[in-house]
């Protein structure tokens, strides 16, 4: 060796720790493999540069000397591939004593040139790890070959190399990636022993096999698709089995999510409609299999509909995340609990006694969901309607239970809601007569059966008749005139109530003109639905009734229940804004009995407020209130109009606390207008077109029609 080849020698020793069990000293080791013909070098892998190479290493590396090799930046054209299969054999090196035959090509000067290169470990005097590359023999394989070996070194496809007991052979850089121990045997990494021996049982008996299983990997438990073959090693000649491993995690979670979400409520959490008809059915399968009995509850939300369109969908979707949660804590572990859409909640539980376990359940659920519930600013009074059935006396499946449930729901809501109804054979026939009904309410309105009706609004204090409300009756052509309690909430839920309250509204203000240009001058107040507030096309259809009947709408008041008026938002600001700038007076139909408060009102253009019967009734608790609100709302600009006025001591009252108008069976119930003007030319027989409203004196006696009292003159 010449002088110039023992100084670069020296110098790597000063740089190398011994690495050897052996005496031997390093430099004199590098000596040694200065001597050796095949090339040698070594790799300082964190600086990606060659610190030392013996002759043959040069020749490869095409450099004239070590000095020259040493300055080129081996990273400025290195492929993130090969660096990190170079970091990958450095941590190798550190934890496993590693060694590693690969071929590589290598591009010295931008020229391929293709070896089996032996890497080991060298470690430096800073403690870093370097690499010792030792090339075997130079590789003339065809093209194909050669670029298969470069394909496996930069691929993301898992190759792995395994003898027939499980043994690695081999691993290209992404499998090595996927294990913790490069030495890792093919047990260990399945999860499941059986999709292993499932795998090598194809494998034995056509060649080949596929499987989608779960491996352990360096990175935790993952879902591979997993391709295996029997081959050969090209080393030994023996059996060996070959590997290729793509890792489909993100699309096993993917389609986990989109399982979990096809099952479940994304508002909630709670189990959906499709879980329904799967996962109630199969615990039924469960229970009909041990001859148990089971009950399925059905609840609805009283009223959702007016915290939806008052307050809006925001807060809507607050309640029934809060309605969820007291649900999953009522029922916990002992029985399903499923979401079907909207309002609608399922529980199905089981036990020994059914029929008492359920009964005491329900009446538990109607008490857990009933109360107040904050949502912003709003208080909210939430209250639901549960209806059950058992299984199996009311049901052998699904299918039958919830219809069943559904119908005793039904009879809850008709009973008055907030309570419970347990499921009958008599509820089946009621169900075709609400469907009848709907059908006939369809065909009223083509064949317009229905007729307004007017109730008398008068002044407290002098008796005058100022108005009237009007109020729809359906004059059924074989079951004569039918309650609204009856048709009404059909109306909503059949999607039919915007279309009546329409038609009422433009009857109203005919009738309304009709009357001033007789020379009555009243007041005709009119209904609005909270679903008919809420219905997009409300201002338009207003706004083409006053065009078409040429009414003055200041001679109108719409009326609005409580509820509308819970959002707050600035829709129904903007709605209601636009009514009073028609001319229209807005008045809040019994008032007390919602959500709303007097602090809320000075938010909109409300000009009266009309007081619930509950208010007047000399035995109610809340008579004392009266006062308050009548004062507030003089403050507020308000007239007060007190409903269900009865007696004569209660009109006396209300004449003490100031309310402005009331109305009640005490002069009149609601008349038909043939009726209703019999009344009016009883008190004013001779009206002129510019005459006040008329006076009636305070002398109490029978009105003909209704035969309760009433004041004539």
């Amino acid at each position: 060796m010449s002088g110039r080849r023992g100084t670069e020698t020296a110098t790597l020793a000063a740089m190398l720790k011994p690495s050897y069990a052996t005496p031997v000293a390093t430099d004199a080791v590098l000596s040694v493999l200065g001597r050796l013909h095949h090339p040698v070098w070594v790799f300082d892998i964190d600086r990606s540069k060659v610190v030392w190479a013996n002759a043959g290493a040069l020749e490869v590396w095409h450099a004239e000397s070590l000095e020259v090799l040493s300055t080129r930046d081996m990273a400025t054209d290195m492929s993130e591939s090969v660096a990190h299969r170079l970091r990958q054999f450095q941590q190798d090196f550190i934890r496993h004593d590693a060694r590693f035959s690969e071929i590589w090509t290598l591009y010295p000067k931008g020229l391929p040139r293709t070896l089996r290169v032996m890497f080991s470990g060298m470690q430096m005097l800073d403690g870093r790890m370097a690499m010792l590359c030792e090339g075997l023999g130079e590789q003339q394989g065809d093209p194909e070959t050669l670029r298969s070996a470069e394909a496996l070194l930069h691929t993301t496809v898992m190759i792995s190399l395994f003898e027939r007991h499980g043994d690695v052979l081999y691993r290209n850089p992404a499998a090595r990636d996927a294990v913790s121990d490069p030495t890792e045997a093919l047990s260990a990494h399945f999860a499941e022993a059986q999709d292993l021996q499932a795998l090598l049982d194809d494998v034995q008996r056509v060649g080949q096999g596929r499987r989608i299983a779960r491996v352990q990997t360096s990175r935790g438990e993952c879902w591979h698709e997993i391709a295996a073959r029997a081959c050969h090693d090209a080393v030994t000649g023996g059996e060996a089995v070959l590997f290729s491993e793509v890792d489909i995690s993100e699309l096993k979670q993917t389609e986990a999510r989109a399982h979990y979400q096809s099952l479940h409520d994304p508002l909630t959490g709670l189990p959906n409609r499709h879980f329904v008809a799967q996962g109630f059915q199969a615990r039924l399968d469960e229970l009909r299999a041990r001859g148990h009995q089971a009950a399925l509850m059905f609840i609805d939300l009283d009223r959702f509909k007016d915290v939806n369109d008052s307050l809006g969908h925001a807060a809507g979707d607050a309640l029934l995340i809060r309605v969820a949660e007291r649900l999953r804590l009522e029922v916990r572990s002992e029985g399903l609990v499923a979401r079907l859409g909207g309002d609608e909640f399922l529980v199905l539980v089981s036990a020994a006694d059914i029929a008492a376990e359920a009964e005491v359940l329900s009446e538990r659920l109607l008490s857990a969901l009933s109360g107040t519930v904050q949502l912003d600013e709003a208080t909210v009074r939430v209250t639901p309607s549960i209806g059950v059935c058992l299984f199996p006396r009311d049901g052998e499946d699904m299918d039958a239970l919830m219809r069943h449930a559904d119908l005793a729901m039904y009879l809850a809501k008709d009973e008055g809601r907030h309570r419970v109804a347990f499921f009958m054979p008599a509820l089946n026939t009621a169900v075709q007569t609400r469907l009848a009904l709907e059908n006939e309410l369809r065909q009223a309105l083509q064949q317009q059966e229905f007729e307004v009706f007017y109730q008398p609004r008068l002044d407290v204090a002098t008796g005058r008749l100022m108005g009237a409300e009007a109020l729809v009756r359906w004059r059924h052509p074989e079951r004569g005139l039918v309650d609204p309690g009856t048709f009404i909430p059909a109306c909503e839920d059949s999607g039919q109530i915007s279309k009546l309250g329409a038609w009422v509204l433009e009857q109203a203000a005919r009738q309304q003109l009709h009357w001033r240009q007789r020379g009555w001058a009243l007041t005709v107040s009119v209904n609005l639905s909270p679903c008919q507030f809420a219905d997009p096309a409300l201002l338009q259809t207003v706004q083409a009734i006053v065009l078409e009947t040429g009414c003055d709408p200041q001679d109108l008041e719409l009326e609005i229940t409580e509820s509308v008026l819970l959002g707050h938002d600035e829709h129904t600001v903007q709605v209601l804004n636009a009514l009073r700038d028609m001319g229209f007076g807005i008045s809040i139909d019994d008032f007390g009995t919602g959500y709303s408060n007097l602090a809320y009102l000075r938010h909109y253009p409300i000009t009266v407020l009309k007081i619930d019967r509950s208010f007047v009734d000399e035995h109610s608790q809340a008579r004392p209130i009266t006062g308050l609100i009548v004062t507030l709302s003089r403050a507020l600009g308000l007239r007060v109009v007190a409903e269900g006025v009865e007696t004569v001591e209660q009109l006396d009252w209300l004449r003490t606390q100031g309310c402005d108008e009331f109305q009640g069976f005490l002069v009149s119930p609601p008349l038909s207008v043939t009726a209703f003007e019999g009344l009016l030319k009883a008190c004013d027989p001779h009206p002129s077109s510019g005459a006040a409203v008329p006076w009636v004196p305070p002398m109490p006696c029978a009105h003909p029609a209704s035969g309760g009292p009433w004041r004539v003159q």
